[in-house]
């Protein structure tokens, strides 16, 4: 149900722990060098040692890595039952730029925990080196690997896709291209946490400026330099999905913080998915930063449980 409530919006309904959380993380990244002014290899190797920004979520026992068609690799997270209930298709972010499906060990199998799902987490080929459209062919390719492999590889046919900021952007991509193939019917839901929908920045995105929390306007455009060259693809509906048909998509789950620079991305999207039709529910979160999930927060706590409520009910 999309439901947007000023009141959470308002200064006074940010809890004392978010609000003594950002104010310390803001702190600390004043002193130090903004992403955008670092080279992403460097940022790359600073999280695979454990020593970028958020909590370090993996690599952990218990997620491997295998090898599918089409040259790709997931990292799969088993059910922990029998029997999966679903597969949850999994995308991470990091701005198309850095990130690895390994940094999601410890939330994905906790996920699996919880809603009795294998997690299939892509590993998706990274911009500026591979920048549009290398990044989204590869989801495509994991996608159609899980649809025609569900069944056989984990006992299921039901199948939740989403992810995270960039993640939740190539997520929506990718149910583009699969309705475009006749193959948008087989899923049956989808997350998207803290999305970018348009690559030309919308009002909240292009407003923020240069204060750091997590993202910054200049950030922003650089992730989407890496990722988009062609500035002319950014306003095309292939690449920003809130300019796209959306007729045929599944039910969703949007999720965003009140202090996030793409606010504006993911209640527009959600709006949009109601006034085509289609089943959508919005979660808002006082004062919750970008990526705010990735902390040991009580919002966090709320985005977690909200996700796994509405992908066990997916999973029917």
């Amino acid at each position: 149900m999309i439901d947007i409530d000023p009141a959470l919006f308002a200064d006074h309904a940010i809890s004392a722990e978010t609000r003594a959380f950002n104010e310390a993380l803001e702190a600390q990244l004043r002193d130090l060098p903004a992403t955008h002014d670092i080279p992403p290899e460097v940022t790359r190797r600073a999280r695979d040692e454990g020593k970028g920004l958020f909590p370090m979520h993996g690599p952990l026992d218990g997620s491997d890595w295998r090898d599918i068609d089409f040259g790709g690799r997931v990292r799969v997270t088993p059910s922990p039952r029998p029997q999966a209930t679903g597969v949850y298709l999994h995308v991470h972010g990091g701005g198309w730029t850095i990130g690895s499906p390994a940094h999601s060990d410890r939330l994905n199998q906790r996920l699996a925990a919880a809603t009795g799902a294998a997690v299939v987490s892509v590993r998706y080929r990274l911009a500026p080196e591979d920048p549009w459209p290398a990044g989204p062919d590869d989801v495509m390719n994991a996608a159609r690997w899980v649809i025609g492999n569900a069944k056989a590889e984990f006992g299921t046919d039901r199948i939740v896709i989403g992810g995270e900021s960039a993640g939740a952007h190539l997520s929506a991509l990718a149910l583009l291209r699969l309705r475009a193939e006749g193959l948008g019917g087989r899923i049956h839901g989808a997350v998207f946490n803290y999305g970018v929908f348009d690559l030309r920045m919308t009002a909240s995105m292009r407003n923020w400026g240069a204060r750091q929390l997590v993202l910054s306007t200049p950030t922003v455009a650089w992730f989407t330099d890496n990722f988009v060259p062609d500035a002319a693809t950014r306003s095309d509906p292939i690449a920003s999905p809130l300019l796209a048909d959306l007729a045929g998509m599944p039910p969703a789950l949007f999720q965003v913080g009140t202090m996030d620079p793409l606010v504006d991305d993911s209640l527009q999207m959600a709006a949009r998915w109601a006034g085509a039709g289609l089943g959508a529910r919005l979660a808002v979160y006082p004062g919750g930063i970008h990526a705010f999930d990735m902390f040991d927060l009580a919002i966090s706590r709320q985005a977690h449980a909200a996700a796994q409520t509405f992908i066990t009910e997916m999973f029917g």
